[in-house]
């Protein structure tokens, strides 16, 4: 059956939040002025996702891989502080903060909270610092500041089942870490195969502030702090 020329589809209309209109504006911003370049590696986490279990029944405090991620993207830019720097065209301004934002999927939209001074935070404060801004972000109770001064950003989609994906850039930072799902995979060691647990990791960067071989050594250092983790749980 067909349909008259008289009949019209109805169509349905949300509402943009407040945030969502931000956060849509700034990954608009980053697409126009950011020419990015992306690189991907494969991370050792099997002894990082044996830690989270055991640091919950140290310290009662159940730990995410978030958590765990922004403690390792926070020690990485220590070492390698142009991952923090922007562009004037002239300089290279390094900010004087590490401020990880991680997206967050509420129900009003993609939001992406910040936890200032990461470097500065144990695993476990970062861990509680974490909760309770995913909890903000998904009853949307988020002020502008729990959303603003990001200087890099991490984007974990692994729970979703995603193996691989690359995020994109939001102003001012100069790169995002894309974290996908951990997979069980048969890998040899020392003349034997053995079963080990590998993530998906991708680095989107800014080509305008830092080059592909200083973007390499940067996620080369987070596959050996995943690799090694007793590292990210000293103060």
């Amino acid at each position: 059956m067909t349909e008259s020329i008289s009949e019209k589809h109805s169509e349905s209309r949300i509402r943009l939040s407040r945030i969502q209109k931000i956060i849509g504006q700034r990954m608009l911003e980053s697409k126009q002025t950011k020419p990015c370049f992306y690189l991907s590696a494969k991370a050792d986490v099997t002894e990082f996702m044996d830690m989270r279990h055991e640091l919950k029944k140290i310290t009662g405090i159940k730990i995410t891989s978030n958590a765990f991620y922004i403690r390792v993207l926070s020690m990485a830019a220590v070492e390698y502080p142009l991952t923090l720097a922007k562009s004037d065209g002239q300089n290279l301004i390094i900010a004087d903060s590490i401020n990880v934002g991680f997206a967050v999927n509420a129900p009003q939209g993609l939001v992406v909270p910040v936890v200032k001074n990461a470097d500065k935070m144990s695993i476990v404060d970062i861990a509680k610092t974490e909760k309770i801004l995913t909890e903000k972000a998904r009853a949307n109770t988020l002020s502008l500041d729990e959303i603003s001064g990001e200087t890099i950003a991490l984007s974990n989609l692994g729970v979703y089942g995603i193996d691989r994906f690359i995020g994109i850039v939001p102003p001012p930072a100069t790169v995002i870490l894309a974290v996908g799902n951990t997979l069980h995979q048969a890998v040899p060691a020392h003349g034997r195969i053995t079963e080990r647990k590998l993530v998906s990791l991708n680095v989107a960067a800014d080509h305008t502030v830092i080059n592909g071989d200083y973007a390499a050594k940067f996620l080369r250092r987070i596959t050996e702090l995943l690799a090694n983790p007793k590292s990210l749980i000293q103060d």
